[in-house]
């Protein structure tokens, strides 16, 4: 019996199938057992076609080929090449074992790209259970980011027929290559960023609160909520906030490389984290993922390690709101279904932005909102408090105004995001401020004793929840980053309180 090794999806993250052929003597037959979907009993046919269109003479034998684990569902036309060799090197001797196989079979033998094999191979590099591969020659470009793996490119059935042939003296289609970004390494680890800037804070006139508010928000990763009227700036400030968000090591830059394969867009590569904006008539399904039979990723699953960006927050329906609350506890989906239980990472960055009456007129100096008070009542409810308690910040907009001048550049927020995020990570933190846990805000938030005074008398007065308490040494902790403050000071536990949401 000969084994190769191959990989499907279940959920986002690759599971391994051994591939196992027996060649015996009997009527002449081909099957194909282990769960395989039609993607992967048409490969019969295309095997067929390609062995004869090579010079083999396909053996006349009774021809069994086996996926396991035998309970886990296949699909994909890459397990088409690991059939083909199998069947293509019977007679040889050596062990195949330790190799994987990837590759699309043409009727003539080449060898075809797959848009999903790059996400397949960045999970099984992440699971650390491969170390040598076989795939189409023209992947080799995109595979060769990934680390701690040899690539053996190949054109055509022949091609590989020749690497398998040779697999002691045979070398590596091409070498490992760096992210093309610059960086600066902290404790041996490279943090990528880049100064492209294609939208600019310097487009937004006035606003110094809400952009103060950005800045720590972008450093620490803290949640947060704008209010205010139409046109005052909410959005245009959200979508400038991702181009000053903190650096990227190169396992993240390969994990946004995934999620874009997934959504089959050609991945870049670049250190910048992904956006998600749903429209608030998203259903239940697309922005958690799910299905039927194969629960699929959901807008929450696509905006890990970047930004979750709900604008006209109260127009979510009240299950959407209510389901965000998990994901942004524990930085985790899960989706179960009858078929399949499936976990996401979603460690994302969430921005909300409303209007303080339905009208969107209440704040407004100059306009009269047409809202009674039942109606803003309503309106306001559909925000429960277990959902506004995991808001970091909230911001309420200011009216915009004649006098109103740009102040700050996107270069200028993204350097002291930088010089944050490195002052952070000399005192060896791994998790951004608002990600961190109780333990670790135990070692990383001292507070001097001006300062634990203030948050002490701010407890007993505002009665606040342990959540909350905890949200208010992250913040702190961002602001004190921000002064590359060792310890948290009475100005920046101050500063954070006045983030907090008034009832």
């Amino acid at each position: 019996m000969k084994k190769v090794s191959c990989a499907t999806y279940e959920g986002i993250d690759a599971k391994v199938v051994h591939v196992e052929s027996t060649l015996t003597k009997g009527l002449p037959s081909f099957s194909i057992v282990g769960i395989a979907s039609a993607s992967i009993t048409e490969a019969k046919e295309r095997v067929k076609s390609a062995l004869l269109s090579n010079e083999f003479s396909f053996p006349p034998k009774r021809i069994t080929i086996n996926l396991a684990p035998s309970d886990l569902k296949k699909e994909g036309s890459q397990f088409d090449l690991s059939i083909a060799l199998l069947v293509a090197l019977d007679s040889l001797e050596d062990d195949l074992s330790e190799w994987f196989v990837f590759g699309e079979l043409g009727l003539d033998g080449c060898v075809k790209e797959n848009i999903q094999l790059y996400p397949l191979m960045l999970s099984l590099a992440n699971q650390k259970v491969i170390s040598k591969a076989i795939v189409p020659f023209e992947s080799l470009k995109k595979l060769s980011k990934i680390p701690n793996i040899e690539f053996y490119g190949v054109k055509n059935l022949q091609d590989a027929i020749e690497v398998l042939k040779n697999q002691e003296t045979v070398s590596p289609s091409i070498e490992q290559t760096e992210i093309a970004y610059p960086y600066y390494e902290i404790k041996q680890e490279k943090y990528y960023y880049v100064n492209d800037y294609d939208e600019d804070f310097s487009d937004v006139k006035g606003q110094e609160i809400a952009k103060r508010a950005a800045l720590i928000s972008s450093a620490g990763f803290h949640n947060i909520l704008f209010e205010g009227s139409p046109g005052c700036g909410k959005s245009m400030i959200a979508s400038r906030l991702r181009y000053i968000l903190p650096p990227m090591k190169s396992d993240e830059i390969l994990d946004v490389a995934k999620l874009q394969a997934l959504e089959l867009v050609e991945p870049d590569f670049k250190p910048h984290r992904n956006m998600r904006s749903p429209h608030h008539s998203s259903t239940l399904a697309s922005v958690f993922g799910g299905g039927s039979h194969k629960a699929m990723i959901g807008e929450v699953g696509l905006a890990h390690n970047g930004i979750l960006f709900f604008d006209e927050l109260p127009h979510f329906s009240k299950n959407i709101l209510e389901a965000l609350r998990e994901p942004m506890q524990d930085n985790r989906i899960r989706i179960s279904r009858v078929n399949s239980k499936v976990e996401y990472p979603s460690n994302f960055l969430f921005i909300g932005a409303m209007n303080p009456c339905p009208c969107g007129n209440l704040l407004n100096e100059h306009l009269e909102c047409r809202c009674n008070e039942l109606e803003i009542q309503r309106y306001k409810n559909k925000l429960s408090d277990p959902f506004l308690d995991r808001i970091d910040m909230n911001v309420v907009m200011q009216n915009v105004k004649a006098d109103d001048k740009p102040s700050f550049s996107s270069k200028e927020l993204h350097r002291k995001v930088v010089e944050a995020h490195m002052f952070s990570k000399k005192r060896g933190q791994n998790s951004f401020n608002a990600k961190l846990s109780d333990a670790e805000i135990e070692k990383f938030c001292v507070l001097e004793s001006e300062a634990q005074d203030v948050l002490d008398m701010a407890v007993s007065r505002f009665t606040l929840s342990f959540r909350s308490i905890k949200k208010i040494q992250k913040v702190s902790r961002t602001i004190a980053d921000l002064d590359a403050s060792e310890a948290i000071q009475k100005s920046h536990v101050l500063e954070a309180l006045s983030y907090r949401r008034r009832s």
